[in-house]
Order: structure tokens, then C-alpha cells, then sequence
């Protein structure tokens, strides 16, 4: 596979998604590949995941599943490119088209709307910022204080800079749209049933661990753009950020979201991580950085944050791409 085609790929379909986002219309129309993903895995889930059935069946039938839901999106990427150089189109339109498509990978704007939400809705009051983390959070949040919500949205941005940014540009670098929709499948997948609950510890074995393995350098590089980006966001240290990064992600229950989770703890001057709660399971998890609590006005300074790092990661992803079709 041509590196700088590929890389070209990913520039132009971060660029495109930051500018148009996934149009509200296209969503009500058609739904969303996360949606179409997202309904085969509670197909599997529901028709699969017994609990009369052992667990090594149940991680059997898990893997079999996420299989299916691999070559189905790494199937379907492939024969849209396959078709779409049947049209031979000229050589900027097919990269034009499958950019257009390979956008609804990357989730850059929707997850700055949704954070920024959770940040007004918090300086309206506690309610209010429940409700707007509830929609992007998947712990417990009816007993968070200022502090949690604030906590949780920031997490969020963190590893989700990683699995919503970082992560598909670089599959989509690696394998073309394939390998971008095939990550999506799997991240998706780990998101639903990648849990440590008595339901899905099993069945979502294989999910969870494929995430792990996916996400292991995307989220390194997430952690090493934050790091950069604090250079040139106000109010943050770059140094503090390499600093708790490297001091508090690795050991982590996390092998991936700590990183992006350190960098802006640290450069942000926050305490993040710590005991949470999903379902009815609690996670002890240990606190990442050694600054303050965070408030509604530390979730503003964390998007700015991101915004640049966002940025630098697209410039990275075009200037990588200039210098490769120059060789």
C-alpha cells in the first residue's frame, strides 16, 4: 500500500471532519457506521452471550463475533475502494470520495461539542452537568460532585483525542480505509462489550485485548502531541506534562488511556484517574497527576488544549504526506 496515498488519506479526512463534522442529516438519514457497528454487536451480544453457557464458550463465541464484525467492516471498506477505482475516476476525486467516507472515522468536532456541553451545562449547575457528562461517560454519575463531572468530561477528552483522532488517522495510515474502518469496528466493539462485568468479562474478552493491542501506539502519540501542544496552549506546562506522564502512566489498570489521561493531567495541572464506578462494579483505579480538582473552567482549558493539539496533529499528518510524495 502507497505510505504517502495513505497518508494523504488521513489528512484529508481529519481536515474534512473538523471542518463538516458527520452531517445531522446524513445521521437521520442513514445513521452512522458507529450506529451500524454498534447494532451488530447487540445483535451478537443478545442472540450470544448466555449466561447457562461456560465461559470458555462464551469467550469462543465472543471472538467469533468480533471475526464477523472485522470482516464485515474490513470487507466492506475494501470492495467500496475496489469499486470505487472501477469508476476510474481521476486520481483527486477518488481520494476526495473515499477521504469524504473515511471521515465518519474521526470523531475530532463531535467530541469537542459534546465536552464543551458538559463544561456550559456545569456552570449552569450540577444537574445540568450530570446530564451532559451521562451522554459521553459511561460510569455512574448521579453521586459525582463538581469535581467528578469536570473529572470524567476531561477524561473522556483525553482518551477519546486517542481513540476518536489519533487512533483512526493512524489505521487509516497503516491500511487504508480498511484498516480505518476495521479499527473503528474494534474500538467500537470494546466500548459496548470490552467491560470487566460478569456479563461481558468473557464474551468481551477478545474485544477488550484487540483494543488494547490497536490503541498501544495511538495512545503514546496522543500522549507525545498533548505534550507538544502544551507549548503552545495558554495556561499549561509541557514540562509538567512529560514529567506525569511518565511518571504515573505506565502501571496503570489502563495500558493506553493513561497516556493521553497523564499528558493532560500534567499539563493542565489536574488530578485525574481514581476510584469510579460502571454499573455495579467499582474500579480502583490510582489517580493520575498531583494538582488540583478539577471545575467546569478546567474543562474549557482542556479543550483549548486539545484544539491545538489537534492541530499539530494534522499538520504532522501533512507534512508527513508532502515530504513522502517528494521522495
Amino acid at each position: 500500500m502507497d505510505l504517502a496515498a495513505t497518508l494523504k488519506l488521513a489528512a484529508l479526512a481529519v481536515a474534512i471532519e473538523a471542518c463538516l463534522g458527520y452531517p445531522q442529516g446524513v445521521f437521520r438519514a442513514i445513521g452512522h457506521p458507529v450506529t451500524w457497528t454498534g447494532r451488530l454487536i447487540t445483535l451478537g451480544d443478545r442472540c450470544l452471550n448466555h449466561e447457562d453457557r461456560s465461559l470458555a464458550t462464551r469467550r469462543a463465541l465472543g471472538f467469533a463475533t468480533l471475526f464477523l464484525l472485522l470482516s464485515l467492516a474490513g470487507g466492506g471498506a475494501y470492495f467500496f475502494c475496489f469499486g470505487l477505482a472501477g469508476l476510474d475516476l481521476p486520481q483527486p476525486a477518488n481520494l476526495a470520495l473515499t477521504a469524504l467516507i473515511a471521515s465518519s472515522l474521526i470523531a475530532q468536532r463531535s467530541l469537542d461539542a459534546h465536552v464543551l456541553a458538559v463544561a456550559e451545562a456545569l456552570a449552569a449547575g450540577l444537574e445540568s452537568g450530570r446530564a451532559a457528562a451521562a451522554k459521553i461517560v459511561g460510569r455512574d454519575i448521579a453521586r459525582l460532585n463538581e469535581a467528578g463531572v469536570a473529572r470524567a468530561a476531561i477524561e473522556s477528552l483525553a482518551e477519546n483525542f486517542s481513540d476518536g483522532v489519533v487512533a483512526p488517522a493512524f489505521w487509516l495510515t497503516l491500511g487504508g480505509l480498511p484498516g480505518g474502518a476495521c479499527y473503528k469496528a474494534i474500538n467500537t466493539a470494546d466500548s459496548m462489550i470490552g467491560h470487566r462485568t460478569q456479563r461481558h468479562a468473557a464474551f468481551g474478552f477478545a474485544a477488550a485485548k484487540l483494543d488494547d493491542l490497536v490503541n498501544f501506539c495511538p495512545a503514546r502519540l496522543s500522549a507525545f502531541l498533548v505534550v507538544i501542544a502544551a507549548f503552545f496552549a495558554p495556561e499549561t506546562s509541557p514540562q509538567a506534562a512529560w514529567r506525569t506522564m511518565r511518571r504515573d502512566a505506565r502501571g496503570h489498570p489502563s495500558p493506553n488511556a493513561s497516556w493521553p489521561e497523564a499528558a493532560f493531567a500534567g499539563a493542565l495541572g489536574l488530578r485525574l484517574g481514581g476510584p469510579r464506578v460502571y454499573g455495579e462494579v467499582k474500579i480502583d483505579d490510582a489517580f493520575i497527576g498531583s494538582g488540583k480538582a478539577p471545575s467546569h473552567q478546567d474543562i474549557r482549558r482542556a479543550l483549548t488544549l486539545y484544539r491545538f493539539a489537534c492541530g499539530i496533529h494534522w499538520a504532522a499528518l501533512t507534512l508527513m504526506a508532502l515530504v513522502i510524495a517528494q521522495t
